[in-house]
């Protein structure tokens, strides 16, 4: 045997050692009798005495302490890390885990991460679903399409009921689509998700607005402003709520109040304006109105209401200004034309009113209302002037639109008038009489029919003529005067009952008249005779 087979031999033998060693260590270490393993389930512990083969401890986790007196337990306290065997010398030397448990985790470890992937998959899959309808929402909302709008965006709702976006853009297609209670609950709900969110309160102010909840539109407005007082148009927005809400004041308190969102703008002065006039402070509504068409020239709405200021306080030179520019901003429209001539004939200019009226004839030749226009002014010159000429050009002009079935009831009216004055009674009873069923009802038809029935002896027509004038007007300030002539005509029909009914209501308007007093006990005679 040659050296080298000499050292293999002893290689070996010296591992065979090491093997013997540590099998009689691992038996030690198994059936240890001075601690316990599976004796823990049962509540026993294992004296100091006991033999070690009576032990049975097959934990290899559980080893001899440092100290042979005590009773060896020392388990790892964190045993899903290392196992661990004490050295003499106090080292703690790791273990590797046991395969059974290596796999046990293995296997934990890959249904956390399938858990994880299938929730990760799915909040994805519904995020992309999500976007997916809010895309298609807005592309179907861009095309005007508010039914497929809704369905899409109604869609998105169902995946994310706590989207404002969602909710929001839900609204705004049922409010395109003229749903306006369903566009209120959606924006009403995007409110409530969000109590910072400022847009989901402007439009709910809108809608509200929309279905003339004024007050309620206001609320809103006002919420919008306490979360953002820099918004100029909700400002304005709140202040045009509260003037439809019927307080002008409040309007005009907003309006005039300083602060971040009160820009005053063009419309901002003409809001303004129409609140002075509800409360009939002519003089500042006039500087707002002026102060709105200076902003802005084309501001047709105020500028309307600038001239009917000038016209209440009599100014008519600056009242026929203002409807002249009109004129010229709307010239496409033949009414502005004829808003001119009419406060021509007011200045008592006739010439040019007709020269005005001429010139819209020359542009629209078969429109009625130039006609009736042109008899309108004709007939005022005439009745002024007891000029038979100008009333018979004001026939003339109004022939053209007496004849015409879509003739208005102020047009008929208006020919019947002129032939009255002409001394064609029946002809304008005739014309009066349409003039009562056409619609809108112009009351002065009423009235003037009444006087052409009442000429033509026809007491019942004209008798139910002025109790219908009667009530389009209500009680004015001609009520004594028109229930009197309703008595008068109840007499004359042998109705003494309804004579003391409408004299009754002349003498509680004017109870200081003793004329009407007088009627009422002449019929109240004549009724209680009746009943004899």
């Amino acid at each position: 045997m040659n050296g080298a087979e000499h050292a293999e031999e002893d290689i070996l033998g010296k591992v065979e050692g090491f093997v013997a060693i540590a099998q009689k260590v691992h038996g030690e270490l198994h059936h240890h009798a001075l601690v316990f393993g599976n004796k823990l389930g049962a509540g026993r512990f294992v004296l100091r005495d006991t033999p070690l083969d009576e032990g049975r401890f097959p934990n290899a986790q559980l080893r001899p302490a440092c100290d042979p007196g005590l009773l060896h337990k020392e388990i790892s306290s964190n045993l899903l890390h290392y196992n661990q065997l004490r050295h003499w010398d106090g080292l703690k030397v790791p273990l590797p885990y046991p395969s059974g448990m290596r796999r046990f985790l293995l296997v934990a470890l890959m249904l956390v991460l399938a858990v994880l992937g299938a929730v990760t998959y799915k909040a994805v899959a519904t995020d992309h679903d999500y976007q997916s309808r809010l895309a298609r929402g807005d592309r179907a909302l861009a095309d005007d399409q508010a039914f497929a709008a809704i369905d899409a965006y109604s869609g998105a709702v169902a995946l994310r009921p706590d989207s404002v976006l969602a909710r929001l853009r839900l609204g705004e297609a049922y409010q395109r689509r003229g749903d306006l209670e369903a566009a209120v609950h959606d924006f009403r709900a995007a409110t409530e998700l969000d109590a910072t969110a400022v847009r989901p309160r402007e439009e709910l102010g809108n809608a509200l607005y929309q279905l003339q909840r004024y007050r309620e539109a206001a609320d809103a407005f006002e919420a919008t402003l306490v979360l953002d007082d820099r918004l100029t148009r909700v400002n304005f927005k709140l202040a045009l709520a509260r003037y439809r809400n019927g307080d002008p004041k409040a309007a005009i308190t907003i309006l005039t109040r300083t602060g971040p969102a009160n820009e005053m703008t063009a419309e901002s002065y003409y809001l303004l304006g129409l609140c002075y006039r509800d409360l009939n402070r002519m003089p500042d509504a006039q500087r707002a109105f002026g102060r709105a068409v200076a902003l802005s020239p084309g501001l047709s709405g105020a500028r309307e209401e600038l001239a009917d200021v000038y016209q209440a306080r009599g100014r008519r030179a600056d009242e026929l200004d203002q409807l002249q520019v009109l004129a010229g901003l709307d010239s496409a429209h033949v009414e502005r034309q004829l808003a001119v001539a009419f406060a021509q004939a007011r200045a008592g200019r006739i010439e040019s009113a007709i020269a005005t009226l001429g010139a819209a004839l020359d542009r629209a030749p078969d429109n009625p209302l130039v006609y009736e226009a042109l008899g309108r002014v004709w007939l005022q010159n005439a009745e002024t002037r007891d000029d038979y000429l100008a009333l018979k050009k004001a026939l003339e002009a109004l022939d053209r639109i007496g004849t015409n079935p879509r003739s208005s009831s102020a047009a008929l009216a208006l020919y019947g008038r002129a032939l009255m004055r002409d001394g064609q009674t029946a002809r304008a009873e005739q014309v009066l009489q349409q003039a009562t069923t056409r619609y809108p009802l112009d009351p002065s038809a009423f009235s003037t029919y009444a006087t052409a029935a009442e000429q033509l002896h026809h007491l019942d027509a004209a008798r139910q003529a002025l109790i219908d004038y009667n009530a389009l007007v209500g009680d004015d300030a001609q009520l004594p005067s028109r229930a009197a002539r309703i008595a008068s005509l109840s007499i004359r029909l042998n109705d003494p009952a309804s004579a003391v009914r409408w004299l009754q209501k002349a003498a509680t308007a004017n109870p200081s008249d003793t004329s009407v007093l007088a009627l009422l006990a002449d019929a109240q005679r004549r009724a209680a005779d009746s009943k004899r």
